[in-house]
């Protein structure tokens, strides 16, 4: 991107110009297509990631079936999106703060969100949403695109203190046409803001495709407008996200300000298991993406380096499982809330008018159960 350059002897000229950047490592097969950045050439990180990418898909599996079999509410798989979340997680920093919209599951496990926690939360019990792990990270954002002003606010504070540290915002292709978006934007581009937008664009805004959204050629480029740059990243190559989510983490934490990265990736479930995405995309369409989706293709890579083999991989599946029904059943086993609880996520302290009501219903859930 280059800054205008006028000059007053023509009538019209072009002052300025813009190029979005695409990156990609490994094809679909795993097959190396551009010079490789350091991390691809090292195992003990890589299957780090391939392993908390196996991890986040058998907890999807299982949330899907507990939402099924009348066990959890409704929940919103990140299936085929795991590389997004997985590379974000694992490039962020402890003292960095997350602010997610619904889907970052992944991303919130390498944050030190435990599986039994977001159980928690999508049961409907708000302890799930009291980490015990990143204590600063905000909790799941399920209204569009509310969030990201938030993560404005959030980077302003650090930029106030001269923290070293960045705030990520995370949230899909949908969000994007929300004014919340081009209000945070503008704010961090402005004040040069710690701060680094992760654009998921899974090509669908529930039932409403790309092409339906924006005329765009891209939705980096909206970046363009609030003054710091966008790229794009292809969301189902881990190795990509890692490498350009880095670069754009230490540009934010060195005083560099904001970055937008726009993952192309693509939402191989329902959008929510309330949901049914039959009524609107195809059969050919879907399968189309399933040969591109990212745990394949990161395995393939692995096995042609010779750091992995068929063996290691049913093993981690394998162990992947048991950590998941452990966790289920940690849940499973977790006293429900009590009614009256509903009154204590609200306020830090209960407002003086709404204790009564609080007092009154504990009251009578007790007599209820007493009798």
């Amino acid at each position: 991107m280059s800054g205008p350059q006028r000059n007053s002897n023509n009538a019209r000229e072009s002052i300025t110009s813009f190029d979005i950047h695409f990156t990609r490592y490994i094809d679909n097969d795993g097959k190396v297509v551009g010079a490789l950045p350091d991390i691809a050439k090292d195992p003990d990180a890589l299957i780090p990631l391939y392993r908390a990418m196996v991890l986040n898909r058998a907890f999807d599996t299982k949330a899907i079936a507990l939402q099924r079999t009348g066990k959890l509410g409704t929940y919103a798989s990140s299936l085929g999106q795991e590389a997004v979340f997985i590379a974000v997680g694992a490039v962020m920093k402890k003292q960095d703060v997350l602010v997610p919209y619904y889907r970052e599951c992944g991303a919130q496990f390498l944050r030190g969100v435990t599986m039994t926690e977001l159980l928690l939360y999508w049961a409907g019990d708000e302890r799930g949403m009291d980490y015990a792990g990143p204590r600063e990270d905000l909790p799941i954002c399920v209204p569009i695109a509310s969030q990201i002003p938030q993560a404005a606010g959030v980077a302003l504070a650090m930029k106030y203190r001269r923290e070293p540290r960045v705030a990520v915002t995370m949230f899909g292709d949908g969000a994007t046409s929300k004014g919340d978006f081009y209000e945070a934007a503008n704010a961090a581009g402005v004040w040069n803001l710690p701060l680094v937008f992760v654009v998921i664009n899974n090509q669908w805004a529930i039932s409403v495709p790309l092409r339906e959204q924006t005329r765009c050629e891209t939705l980096a480029q909206k970046a363009i407008a609030a003054g710091f740059p966008g790229e794009q990243v292809d969301g189902n190559d881990v190795i990509a996200v890692f490498d350009r989510f880095s670069a754009a983490m230490e540009k934010a934490r060195t005083g560099g300000g904001p970055t937008l990265i726009e993952a192309i990736t693509y939402r191989l479930s329902d959008h929510t298991t309330a949901d049914d995405a039959t009524r609107y995309r195809s059969d050919e369409e879907l399968r189309t993406h399933w040969e591109r989706e990212p745990i394949k293709r990161l395995r393939q890579y692995l096995i042609t380096t010779g750091y992995w083999d068929q063996q290691r991989d049913e093993q981690l599946q394998q162990k992947c499982e048991l950590e998941v029904e452990q966790a289920t059943q940690a849940y499973l086993d977790t006293p429900p809330p009590e009614p009256e609880s509903m009154f204590d996520y609200l306020y830090a302290n209960l407002p003086g008018a709404l204790q009564p009501q609080r007092d009154d219903l504990a009251k009578k859930v007790k007599q209820a159960c007493q009798s």
